[in-house]
């Protein structure tokens, strides 16, 4: 497990390996916390992956230059690329099913649910953002958020897509979802 204390270093990482993963967490939060031990527990994992962590009491630069809104925030980089982002923190399982399988997360009481690219575009004061965010942390899906309010490309994007303004907006495998209409998207996400 590396630490990282720059967008700098985090560069440095990514120009070295083919497969990073960054947990950005803040040190005395709950949340971050619980995301810190559980991910910290996957340095006994054989892989091919480099894993790394970021406190945001510390490193204020990476989470402005990826558009990360809020911690804890696991980062998946491939390539060099920005791939993924997972809000929250997961369980062990869930975390081991993420990087060293390099599978969706699932319940453990869920045998087979297929991965499921989902995109989930927001902006920082919105309270049903935050509502479909917690229903995907609750069911362990993984999704990466864009924050509207700080990519116009991005909400450009998302009103060509949808026809709408409005968020929250979830893109479910190139499906929009408008607003959080959990029957769709438990339906698309195959959640009972």
């Amino acid at each position: 497990m590396k630490e990282i204390d720059s967008f700098q270093s985090l560069k440095n990482e990514l120009a070295k390996n083919e497969s990073v993963w960054l947990l950005l967490f803040k040190k005395g939060s709950e949340q971050s916390d619980c995301a810190s031990k559980n991910y910290s527990m996957l340095a006994s994992e054989p892989m091919k992956k480099v894993l790394c962590l970021a406190d945001v009491n510390h490193v204020r630069d990476i989470h402005r230059e990826y558009g990360v809104t809020g911690v804890p925030s696991l980062l998946c980089f491939e390539k060099g690329k920005l791939k993924n982002i997972v809000k929250g923190c997961q369980n062990p399982e869930q975390y081991k099913n993420l990087v060293v399988q390099a599978g969706a997360v699932s319940k453990e009481n869920v045998t087979s649910r297929a991965h499921k690219n989902v995109i989930v575009y927001t902006t920082p004061t919105c309270s049903w953002c935050t509502a479909v965010k917690r229903h995907f942390q609750e069911h362990g899906i993984a999704y990466r958020e864009i924050n509207v309010a700080a990519d116009q490309k991005a909400a450009a994007e998302m009103m060509k897509k949808s026809g709408q303004q409005g968020v929250p907006q979830t893109e479910i495998n190139g499906r929009m979802v408008v607003g959080f209409d959990k029957a769709t998207i438990n339906s698309l996400l195959e959640i009972n």
